[in-house]
């Protein structure tokens, strides 16, 4: 059985940031929100390229959040609408490959991927163990 992937949509669907429905298991196909944290790492490049190719991907995918990148690593992060943990990271798996040549990025591979529900990473941010929330949003040096 093949199942639809979906992305951040864009509507005023979730108002406060909330969702009305929940985020719990037994929310049958109702998408949720994942927080992704996608790292990516390769042979050095020029700041000035991986800055750019950044930005681009920024404007590609408008909920990207926040990047930070050094020569030869970044980390992204950001929301990402979808039914269950495997088709955000089906997504985000796809997210650097699926934009490298339009937003010229580095030939980096992802090193690595973490998927977390909308509860945990507010729980996580509650409890001082998580990345605080991404101020300023934007693309920015290590």
């Amino acid at each position: 059985m093949r199942r639809a992937l979906t992305s951040v949509g864009t509507g005023d669907r979730y108002g406060d940031g909330d969702r009305r429905g929940g985020d719990g298991p037994d929310d049958g196909d109702a998408s949720r929100l994942w927080h992704i944290t996608l790292s990516v790492s390769g042979k050095p490049a020029p700041l000035s390229e991986v800055r750019r190719g950044l930005e681009q991907l920024a404007h590609d995918h408008p909920f990207l959040l926040t990047s930070r990148y050094a020569d030869d690593h970044a980390e992204i992060r950001y929301w990402e609408e979808a039914r269950d943990l495997h088709d955000a990271a089906a997504v985000a798996l796809r997210l650097w490959g699926e934009h490298r040549s339009s937003a010229q990025l580095p030939p980096w591979e992802i090193v690595g991927l973490e998927v977390i529900d909308r509860a945990t990473y507010h729980q996580r941010v509650a409890e001082g163990y998580g990345p605080p929330p991404a101020h300023p949003v934007g693309v920015h040096p290590y």
